[in-house]
């Protein structure tokens, strides 16, 4: 089973993705190219990331899943390990991708407060650009400096140990299933007035259902207008989920609810 997902090969989510596919993985720089790819029936299974644990959800996964149709299937939670690569003990600039950078900001500030930062597409292109070049350095998981070309300067160097990014394993939509711990769905109310979000709340806790995530995010549409994703743990097969989604899709008779899927999840460590 081939999957689709972040690269190039050495990134975080091609971590992620080795316990989905193995050897079959293919890349690229885009996570809405993921979704749409998988949405469209060219792969399998993509791997994408949704949440860090210090910098929070990734809004162009969430975005994308508001934008094509797909399953989530598997969750895949893996701690981060941030080491600082490169070719020797000069440089200027640091690389890597705009989370990487975030999760290291005290360690950075604290240890090369004269550095540049430059964001990149990934923690693997930034490796790629310390290897190209002895002024970057790089923030990477330490076996990217496996070869001569990198050393590592400095293990460990994200600002918090419990540092973590989780990941959504999705597939075209119609391998959605309602068994799994978690459920993962998106509603688009369409309309607007006082206790909006109250009176979508109320039916979870009515059923002692417990909500692991509520985030908005633009619509799109109209300023002031937004889709809601919700995450709850519990699955589509309990009559109690069904329940309250009932509730919720009354509610957005105007707009629309997508469910995702049921789904497990797995906590993978590199």
């Amino acid at each position: 089973m081939q999957a689709l997902t972040l690269g190039p090969a050495g990134t975080y989510s091609h971590r992620a993705a080795g316990a989905v596919a193995d050897n079959e993985i293919a890349f690229t720089e885009s996570v809405t190219a993921i979704v749409e790819s998988v949405a469209g029936g060219d792969y399998a299974r993509g791997v994408v990331p949704v949440e860090n644990s210090i910098e929070g959800s990734v809004t162009e996964s969430l975005d994308a899943f508001a934008e094509y149709e797909v399953a989530v299937v598997r969750e895949i939670i893996t701690p981060i390990r941030h080491a600082l690569l490169a070719q020797g003990e000069a440089f200027g600039t640091v690389a890597s991708h705009a989370q990487a950078l975030a999760q290291c900001r005290g360690y950075l500030e604290e240890h090369y407060p004269d550095v540049a930062l430059e964001t990149v597409a990934s923690t693997a292109r930034g490796v790629q650009r310390a290897r190209e070049d002895a002024g970057v350095a790089a923030i990477g998981h330490p076996a990217n400096a496996e070869d001569d070309t990198l050393r590592v300067l400095a293990e460990d160097i994200q600002d918090r140990t419990s540092n973590a990014t989780r990941f959504l394993v999705v597939a075209p939509v119609g391998e959605r299933t309602e068994a799994g711990s978690k459920t993962s769905f998106i509603v688009y109310p369409d309309v607007d007035y006082p206790g909006l979000l109250l009176e979508m709340l109320e039916p979870f806790a009515e059923r002692d259902i417990n909500l692991t995530r509520v985030e908005s995010r633009p619509s799109g549409e109209r300023l002031g207008d937004y889709v809601f994703h919700i995450d709850i743990a519990a699955g589509l097969y309990e009559e109690r989920t069904q329940d309250a989604l009932s509730v919720i899709e009354s509610i957005a008779e105007d707009g629309w609810v997508r469910r995702l899927g049921s789904y497990d999840s797995e906590t993978v460590l590199y």
